[in-house]
């Protein structure tokens, strides 16, 4: 037995090396880079123009909005896709599912590429739903043109996280429900939402995270010129007239603030999610 316990000791050396250089050993760098500033030395000068700054704090304020709405616009898409899925029985379903495997890897300077053609200044759609006077007026480059598009590639990553979560659900409590006198609305109410509750709460947190973190796409769609915290970070450490690292690593820290917030909430609302407690 302890010869076992070594050898499964001896198989996690790896991952914990490869852990450490790619995840531990950068994070010390940034927070120690953190509290350094070129004008005052140590100490938390960096920090303190970050949130004096409304510059600063409007790009946590979009970074936020983006990443919540298109967050919150995902998951409910995904769960009416993952559930419509679970329900339909057919070839249909490994099509869709292959499909959303797809389209969840495809971000980047293509996607902007397309959502450009198609919901640009004069774009196909643009164009088309103006003459059809559903709008007046659409700007893709703007904070909710960003949501859309956040919304496109957080959909498909949803789906994928939330199709086996539906596995939870048996038919026979639907039936036995029924048989109680429940309708629809009382069943999802009293049993299939509590027992979906930590799938939803890992899935947004996860959605939410892959948005506060998106890079290319929005870089390749404004060039550089919306304000969100990961431009901000990387035009300090590219940028020829603003070059500060100091400032895009207290940055950096922020943004991993800011997701360990969101993770000890979710952890702290599942503890107190039906499926848990139980």
């Amino acid at each position: 037995m302890m010869r076992g316990k070594w050898l499964a000791a001896l198989c996690l050396v790896p991952f914990a090396i490869f852990f450490i250089v790619f995840q531990i050993a950068p994070l010390c760098w940034v927070l120690i880079n953190s509290l350094q500033s070129e004008e005052f030395g140590w100490g938390i000068a960096n920090f303190s123009k970050i949130f004096s700054s409304k510059f600063y704090l409007q790009a946590i304020q979009y970074s936020l909005e983006i990443s919540f709405w298109s967050s919150v616009f995902g998951i409910i898409i995904a769960v009416l896709g993952a559930y419509s899925l679970r329900r339909v029985d057919s070839k249909l379903r490994n099509f869709v599912n292959a499909f959303a495997n797809m389209t969840s890897n495809f971000a980047g300077v293509p996607l902007a590429f397309a959502f450009i053609i198609l919901l640009g200044f004069n774009g196909s759609f643009t164009i088309m739903l103006k003459q059809a006077g559903i709008i007046q007026d659409f700007n893709l480059y703007s904070k909710t043109g960003l949501i859309i598009l956040y919304t496109y590639f957080q959909i498909p990553l949803g789906v994928l996280l939330l199709y086996p979560a539906f596995d939870a659900l048996r038919e026979d409590w639907r039936e036995s429900a029924a048989l109680l006198g429940a309708n629809g609305w009382q069943f999802w109410r009293h049993i299939g939402l509590p027992v979906l509750t930590p799938a939803l709460l890992g899935t947004f947190v996860i959605l939410l995270a892959n948005a506060l973190g998106a890079y290319a796409t929005v870089y390749a769609l404004t060039t550089g010129n919306f304000n969100v915290l990961p431009i901000r970070i990387a035009a300090m450490v590219s940028g020829d007239i603003s070059l500060d690292p100091n400032m895009a690593s207290a940055l950096a820290v922020v943004l991993v603030a800011l997701m360990t917030l969101v993770t000890i909430v979710h952890q702290l609302l599942l503890k107190r999610s039906y499926h848990v407690s139980r």
